[in-house]
């Protein structure tokens, strides 16, 4: 059983399913009897009081004609199934390959083959190393083709900036 009521507080409209002994307005929040609540349909059909509700809505803005002109939201509902286009496709039809995006998507961004600039990496080194010394980060770096020169002057500077702290040869980002 779907019955579509009103709220006398704030006018609002919604669809309740079943019957409870209170119901309470999902906008204002008022609390009421569900038999105190102005019902204007009740059915056993979730499309019709969907149906109904929104023809009330359209009405109360003025566009009852436009609305009536509609089809059902049963029918609306099947046309955007059949029309909807699956990611497969819209890939496709961009020219891309599905199975490299998915091969893509499937990478570990933090995993060896991590890509990025070289303070990207550095950065990466302390989110991922837990404690990390100089020597970590610069051996971390280091098997992605980062210079252990540039990882030293980077722990520096990003140190200088507030954007890292060093304590007892232990970094960390802050």
């Amino acid at each position: 059983m779907y019955a579509v009521v009103g709220c006398s507080e704030c006018s609002n409209l919604w669809i309740i399913e079943g019957r409870s002994e209170t119901t309470q307005c999902p906008r204002c929040g008022s609390r009421k009897a569900y038999e105190k609540r102005k019902k204007f349909v009740e059915t056993d059909d979730a499309a019709h009081a969907r149906d109904v509700r929104a023809s009330m809505l359209a009405n109360r803005q003025g566009e009852g004609e436009a609305f009536a002109k509609l089809d059902s939201f049963a029918d609306l509902e099947d046309d955007v199934a059949d029309g909807v286009v699956d990611d497969e496709e819209y890939l496709e039809g961009s020219g891309l390959d599905v199975e490299e995006v998915e091969a893509a998507g499937d990478r570990d961004p933090r995993g060896s083959t991590r890509s990025g600039s070289k303070q990207e990496i550095v950065k990466g080194a302390l989110e991922d190393l837990e404690q990390p010394t100089e020597e970590e980060v610069v051996a971390y770096a280091g098997e992605r083709g980062v210079s252990a020169e540039y990882v030293r002057e980077a722990l520096e500077k990003l140190a200088r900036r507030g954007v890292v702290s060093e304590s007892r040869g232990q970094y960390r980002l802050l």
